[in-house]
């Protein structure tokens, strides 16, 4: 037998045995001053490409008053409690109808944490004689979520209908034994490789399977759709996803999100889903705070507007300029190297010191082993003068790693 902190000092886990290292920098790095493509590191402005601000809303006028306003006024601890006992309000239930009204839904349901809310609606929403189908590359919310499943799921390869149908063929023949159902997960859009998910290939199969369809759309939710509405009224499909989950941490640029359905399934989750039965209600000033952007989305389309203006200068740049940005038709933006981690080490630390640009850098062990992803997020406060610069930086970097510079080692000597 073992302590429990001796197993713990001894395996820090794939990502956590680097820390010593890479915190503080690669890792839990402290972006300072207003929210914007312009923002403090270490000491310096630089260039960010990393949040996840889509609409520009984080550091709007109006937004900022309105969140200052419902602080003053309320307070955040108003409301206490949780929503079943003593946390419901007027506000949360007005936010929740103007949400379920926006992606075109009967009603929803408001959550803390988008994370926490994907993995508990999938527990609650399935018993062991049901089955889970889900796209293979689905966000970790997901994943943590069919863990939690006490009933069998089938995995199909990303975006792979062919492997879809074969698995749903699978859960149909167990289902028929057990007497379950069937449930399909996806998302609208990967965050990763930005993606679209292929929800109207999967409604479709609706025609030949019963199974019904929940789609995280985080990233689709604001940037996608004619009026924003997400993922699925970009692909003409919208009343064919049954459970809708939305995140106010990309578009809205707060915390917190919201799951719509019909009546009867929201009801069902209002009274089942354990991650908000026994979780403190949204406090009041982020409540209004997410009415006010959700006025301003609907009011405002000039920000989706502006936003793809940017994202398709960056993504036609960048693919000018040789890159590979793989199959991405959302504003995700990968831009996909070849390369050891120590290379991946020494393009960051030189785009960042160099070249004054923060981005996201993915590498082993969340994509395979010579590998390396700089992932961009455009938003609609960047300039094109921002998009030119980076693709001119981007440029000078894979030339150097191209030649072997970032190989010989040396870049990355961070201090504290």
């Amino acid at each position: 037998m073992q302590d429990l902190f001796d197993k713990i000092k001894k395996n820090m886990g794939e990502i956590g045995r680097y820390s010593k290292e890479s915190h503080g920098y690669f890792t839990f790095p402290k972006l300072e001053g207003d929210i914007s493509p312009r923002m403090v590191f270490r000491g310096r402005e630089r260039l960010n490409w990393s949040l996840n601000n889509y609409l520009g809303l984080a550091n709007h006028p109006e937004v900022r008053k309105a969140d200052a306003d419902a602080g003053a006024k309320y307070g955040f601890a108003m409301p206490m409690g949780a929503r079943m006992m003593s946390g419901n309000t007027n506000l949360h239930e007005q936010l929740e109808r103007e949400l379920a009204a926006f992606v075109h839904k009967e009603d929803s349901i408001l959550v803390n944490f988008g994370y926490q809310a994907m993995a508990s609606a999938i527990d609650a929403l399935v018993d062991r004689h049901d089955v889970i189908v889900y796209d293979a590359e689905s966000h970790a919310c997901i994943l943590d979520g069919v863990r939690l499943h006490m009933g069998k799921r089938f995995v199909y390869t990303h975006n792979d209908m062919t492997s879809c149908e074969k698995q749903l063929q699978r859960a149909e023949k167990l289902v028929s034994d057990t007497g379950g159902s069937i449930l399909v997960i996806t998302e609208g859009v990967f965050g990763m490789s930005g993606n679209q998910g292929k929800l109207k290939e999967i409604v479709e199969l609706k025609k030949k399977y019963n199974f019904r369809l929940f789609v995280d759309d985080a990233h689709g939710l604001g940037t996608m759709g004619k009026t924003g509405a997400g993922t699925g009224e970009e692909q003409g499909c919208q009343d064919g996803i049954d459970i809708y989950f939305g995140t106010f941490a990309k578009s809205f640029a707060m915390i917190g999100g919201f799951i719509a359905s019909n009546e009867e399934v929201v009801t069902f989750l209002r009274y089942n889903m354990r991650s908000q039965i026994y979780a403190k209600s949204l406090p009041l000033p982020l409540v209004a705070g997410a009415l006010k952007r959700m006025e301003l989305i609907r009011n405002h389309p000039e920000f989706k507007t502006k936003l793809w203006e940017i994202t398709n200068a960056l993504q036609g740049g960048l693919k000018k300029a040789g890159f590979n940005i793989g199959t991405t038709t959302t504003p995700v933006t990968p831009v996909f190297l070849n390369g050891t981690v120590n290379e991946a080490t020494n393009i960051t630390f030189d785009l960042r010191e160099k070249y004054n640009i923060f981005c996201s850098i993915v590498v082993y062990p969340v994509i395979p082993k010579g590998q390396i992803i700089l992932r961009l997020i455009p938003t609609a406060v960047h300039t094109l003068e921002d998009v030119k610069y980076t693709v001119e930086a981007f440029s000078a970097v894979k030339d150097k790693l191209a030649s072997g510079e970032y190989a010989k080692g040396g870049f990355a000597q961070v201090q504290g």
